[in-house]
């Protein structure tokens, strides 16, 4: 009797465990250590994510003077780079960047460009012929050393090599000083991620310039040279450096730039210079330029200059923008160690939207994101309105959206999609300041490492902002059609060669991320875990490693299987239920499991034979003697045999063996089948018969065994009448229909319409058509 309850408790076990002797491959398990994909630690990378005591990286300052001619719309520009050698290898040339060369009818990017489709847009294809016909890149007329020398140097595309003569060893710097020009382009027409917008009706010009000067390529140790071509997706790979600018513009612009204004007594009015005294410590923005000012800013036509001239320390960029149609407006902003003013530069089409919102969305996003990072550093965050949808530097941000114009009315409007749309864009874009701007990681080779992490922080301050903010990415269900899509790429895919950019390096990241924190880990673990990243990699370069690495390390929970399902397959999550079997120890006692099995029994439908032959003379109904014992009986009475047996079997049983046998309590083995490759936890809300639910999450780790099927036991005392899996959508299933028990409805509506006339008649000209071709075939 011992061994028939151990058998019994046994096969329960094993039914709750799944199919313990599964085969499995390596390559088929999820829960790999990901230390075979990721660099070996060192004295310069550590195996916890953190930088090594030998960590370095290199210095690049530059001195540089520029021009903006407004009638032509060329840029004219001479530097001085200061490059200090900080690695411990000796350097003999310098790669430098040479961005604006994409634009080059020659150019990789436009060779490299496949035919667009058969239907586009005119923009489209407006985009194409100009891009053919325009002959942009930089034109480099000096290439010297500090003693006037002219320096070796060869230009590959977008990048260009300068050959030192004296090989640049440890703690060494050198001096290039390159002069240059290039043709500003039509950023509406061409563009990219720089440009100027041209406004017809007053014949006035807005420049938002970036990439606009030959720049040091990085160099770390993880990779050496960072000198992978510039196509267009892939951004960029920088050093940090100080930065003296000077630039000349007609003396009716406004310039806002990386940086802060040194000459502000010679370029700007006494008034303007009150009005910014006084936005440092105002609660709400100052207006430095009004719109009714900047409206006769647009009518004038300065013949003079003026040379507007900006520091900044500690920054791996710089960018500016430039119009004499600029509104703006500046407010103060103190938090912790942020001691910054936040400014807004924008035409008087941006309005009504861009006064009410801009200067309020940099000064939420420095809030929020330092919540998650570290203090904002920098004396100043700008945002910019002019033809860039959303572009970031250090301190200056270019960003889209404004509202339509009525051109007969002359009355703005705008909908819900370009409010928030604008709110979203200057959150994103000036979150790029945490991310690449100074946790600086490099674009070139890992977009989602700032665009993915960025979305995320973008999301918590999207939430921040008010109750159901209708942010695009993040919550688990958004991504849900790019998971279960063909055309798709691993998130760790070089930036030149993703698909679906936007979803593959921005949403599935970030929503990645919120997944980690609301149900992988936990706010608390997960803000931690982040923030020590943050903290660790400030003003230094990480890679992907040092990221998992310290998410890891910072919060005790490992997460490899997580990074490889996520970060380096394309799998996809749609787990589901299965069968749902209801267990009770058996009794042993011979009254209680017959009439156990004769209740089941009963539980069956009637045969239909059986149902149609009721009433029909039966050969017993006249000769009774036919019936006996089995008649009277069915095959579920208990006889006194077994119940001889079963007292016999209790007296050698132990008090708590025989409490198993007669625990009456309801035991629930639930199915659980992986669909989609993606392991995840099993998150359940399960309901009773009396109304209540339970709320039950079971860690990914249930799937180490087996990653395909799994089964769990629940001992309840209570009935269960319904079960959800993944009931608020928190994993990205792509699939929650069969996530019932029992299944729910798929409900949609059918979509009626009535055929438009055109329509009908080209149906009807078709087959017109084909009948008299059958015509002419048959004659």
């Amino acid at each position: 009797m011992k061994a028939s309850i151990k058998l019994a408790l046994l096969c329960l076990a094993v039914a709750a465990s799944g199919n313990v002797f599964a085969k499995s491959s390596i390559s088929d398990d999820k829960f790999r250590q990901l230390e075979e994909n990721l660099p070996t630690p060192n004295t310069y990378r550590t195996a916890s994510g953190a930088p090594g005591h030998q960590y370095w990286q290199q210095k690049v300052d530059y001195n540089i003077d520029i021009a903006i001619d407004d009638k032509t719309q060329r840029l004219t520009g001479s530097e001085s780079i200061k490059y200090t050698n900080n690695s411990p290898d000796t350097l003999r040339y310098i790669w430098i960047q040479l961005d604006q060369n994409r634009l080059k009818r020659n150019s990789n990017t436009n060779l490299t460009r496949t035919a667009p489709n058969s239907k586009t847009t005119y923009r489209g294809m407006r985009n194409v012929v100009e891009s053919d016909a325009f002959d942009g890149g930089y034109n480099i007329t000096k290439v010297t050393a500090s003693n006037g020398k002219p320096m070796a140097h060869t230009i590959n595309n977008t990048m260009m090599r300068v050959d030192l003569s004296t090989p640049l060893k440890h703690g060494d710097t050198v001096e290039i000083n390159i002069d240059w020009d290039y043709q500003l382009h039509e950023q509406k027409v061409l563009g990219g991620r720089s440009g100027y917008e041209y406004f017809e009706k007053d014949d006035n010009y807005l420049y938002e310039i970036a990439q606009w000067f030959p720049r040091a390529a990085a160099y770390y140790d993880a990779m050496g040279w960072q000198n992978k071509q510039f196509l267009g997706n892939g951004e960029f790979a920088l050093e940090f450096g100080d930065y003296d600018v000077e630039i000349t513009v007609p003396a009716d612009h406004i310039v806002a730039a990386t940086g802060v204004l040194q000459n502000s007594k010679k370029v700007l009015t006494k008034t303007q210079r009150k009005r910014l005294d006084k936005a440092e410590t105002a609660n709400k923005p100052v207006m430095i330029v009004t719109p009714e000012e900047a409206l006769e800013n647009e009518k004038s036509r300065s013949n003079k200059t003026k040379t507007w001239h900006f520091k900044a320390k500690n920054v791996r960029d710089f960018a500016f923008a430039s119009s004499r149609k600029f509104i703006w407006d500046a407010q103060g902003y103190k938090a912790g160690g942020t001691d910054t003013m936040a400014m807004s530069f924008y035409p008087n089409e941006g309005n009504p939207l861009w006064g009410r919102y801009s200067t309020e969305a940099v000064i939420h996003t420095m809030e929020q994101y330092s919540k998650y990072t570290f203090d904002y550093p920098y004396p100043v965050s700008i945002s910019v309105h002019g033809p860039i949808g959303g572009m970031e530097y250090p301190m200056i941000t270019f960003n889209g959206y404004r509202p339509t114009l009525n051109e007969e009315t002359g009355e703005k409007t705008y909908s819900r999609r370009t409010k928030y749309g604008l709110i979203g864009v200057i959150i994103h874009e000036v979150g790029h300041n945490y991310f690449p701007m100074i946790v600086n990681s490099d674009e070139r080779q890992w977009t989602w490492m700032d665009e993915g992490l960025n979305t995320f922080l973008q999301f918590l301050a999207e939430q921040a902002w008010e109750e159901n903010y209708p942010s695009r990415r993040g919550h688990a269900a958004n991504i849900t059609s790019y998971m279960k899509s063909d055309n798709q790429v691993p998130i760790m895919t070089n930036s030149e060669s993703i698909l679906q950019f936007g979803n593959n390096a921005y949403g599935k990241p970030a929503t990645a991320l919120n997944i980690l924190r609301e149900t992988i880990m936990g706010r608390e673990l997960f803000d931690f875990a982040f923030k020590e990243y943050a903290q660790r990699w400030k003003f230094k370069r990480p890679t992907p490693a040092d990221f998992f690495r310290t998410m890891e390390d910072a919060s005790a929970i490992d997460l490899d299987w997580y990074w490889r399902g996520w970060f380096y397959t394309t799998d996809h999550v749609d787990l589901a239920l299965g069968d749902i079997h209801l267990y009770r120890p058996n009794s042993q006692n011979p009254d209680v499991e017959e009439a156990w099995e004769r209740a089941l029994e009963n539980e069956k439908p009637t045969f239909i034979s059986d149902l149609r032959n009721k009433g029909h003379d039966l050969r017993v109904n006249g000769r009774p003697e036919l019936l006996d014992f089995y008649n009277e009986h069915d095959k579920f009475t208990a006889t006194n045999a077994k119940r001889n047996s079963y007292n016999t079997s209790q007296k050698k049983l132990k008090e708590w063996e025989k409490e198993l046998l007669v625990d009456d309590r309801n035991f629930y083995i639930v199915d659980f089948k992986n669909k989609g490759g993606l392991v995840m936890p099993i998150l359940l809300d399960i309901t009773y018969a009396d109304g209540e639910i339970e709320h039950v999450r079971i860690p990914a780790e249930i799937w180490r065994k087996n990653s395909e099927k799994v089964s769990k036991l629940f001992i309840r005392d209570k009935e269960i009448t319904a079960i959800a899996l993944d009931p608020n959508w928190e994993t990205a299933d792509v699939n929650v229909n069969n996530n019932y028990w029992p299944a729910r409805p798929i409900k949609s509506r059918f979509e009626l319409y009535k055929r438009k006339q055109q329509d009908m008649m080209r149906d009807y000209n078709v087959e017109l058509k084909t009948e008299k071709n059958a015509k002419k075939e048959d004659k």
